[in-house]
């Protein structure tokens, strides 16, 4: 009853594994593998402060702070009509929660249908205990023990914004106003973003040639972009896309054939994230001849489900 309203599933081997629902009490599951009250380190992620102490001083100074990794405890109450039922149920949680064949992606569902993902990793719980309140001929009970090394939550919603510029007619999402740039005409335009996730999310940018040079630039002052060369030519150029994929983890600047662009960078490039809420982007082009574009994409992170 507790989780009446709200849909939990965990799905292992990367997400790629088969769904398993951790909620509902009939259907084609029964029987079934079920969540039970008492769930923690679901809201909002811990948090390590650093700060410095000054022998001259009472206290200390606040110095920054991260988010650290989200350690959950889960239980779960696995019910069988059968031992065989027991058994299967028992053994597919297992191979889904088997850390060496990946992470797990736990999905929750709340009453308005927005889905909420958590990507963590098991390290404990299925040992298993066989005291008379723990297990029975047909049911047992685990407290599952998982690490999310990335403690954010993530929605299914991908925000994307698309601003031409160049010959053509320029396309924009509904939030943003038009951008359109001439060949060979340097314009710094600045444009309005909105991130609704909690915290700051890191963009994904398309820059789709002819292009002869770039600069895309935060409210901070951060920017990143390429020059014009001196031979004149094109940096990207016509049927070419340029991902710079500013995540975590990932942090490359590459176009659609593979080929590393970072070295082309102009000095100190920072490849910026987007803050909570209202924010913008400044970007300055020297558009090639013929259409061009610059693509805007991120999936917003969340402190809880």
């Amino acid at each position: 009853m507790h989780w009446q309203h709200t849909y939990v599933s965990i799905t292992g081997s990367n997400g790629e594994g088969e769904e398993i629902p951790l909620t509902g009490y009939s259907g084609i599951r029964w029987p079934a593998i079920l969540i039970q009250p008492g769930a923690t380190g679901l809201d909002v992620p811990p948090y390590e402060l650093h700060s410095d102490d000054s022998p001259n001083l009472d206290g200390g100074m606040y110095r920054g702070t991260r988010a650290t990794q989200r350690e959950i405890m889960i239980p779960v109450y696995i019910y069988g009509i059968d031992r065989k039922s027991l058994l299967d149920q028992k053994r597919e949680l297992a191979r889904a929660l088997n850390p060496k064949n990946g992470y797990c992606v736990l999905k929750f569902v709340e009453s308005d249908g927005q889905a909420r993902y958590l990507r963590a990793y098991y390290k404990g719980g299925m040992e298993g205990n066989e005291a008379a309140d723990q297990s029975g001929f047909r049911w047992i009970k685990y407290v599952l023990l998982m690490t999310a090394f990335d403690p954010w939550f993530y929605s299914d919603e991908m925000q994307v914004a698309k601003w031409s510029f160049g010959k053509g007619v320029p396309f924009l999402a509904s939030t943003f106003f038009p951008l359109t740039l001439s060949e060979g005409f340097e314009s710094a335009v600045t444009l309005p973003i909105y991130n609704p996730g909690d915290v700051e999310a890191w963009p994904v940018w398309e820059i789709t040639g002819p292009v002869k040079s770039f600069r895309i630039t935060s409210p901070s002052g951060q920017s990143f972009g390429i020059p014009a060369p001196a031979s004149g030519l094109e940096v990207i150029a016509a049927g070419r896309t340029l991902t710079v994929d500013t995540r975590p983890g990932v942090k490359s600047v590459k176009d659609d054939l593979g080929v590393n662009y970072y070295p082309d960078l102009a000095a100190n490039p920072k490849l910026w994230n987007l803050p909570a809420g209202n924010s913008s982007a400044s970007i300055d082009v020297v558009a090639g001849s013929g259409q061009a574009s610059v693509r805007l994409s991120f999936r917003p992170r969340y402190d809880s489900y």
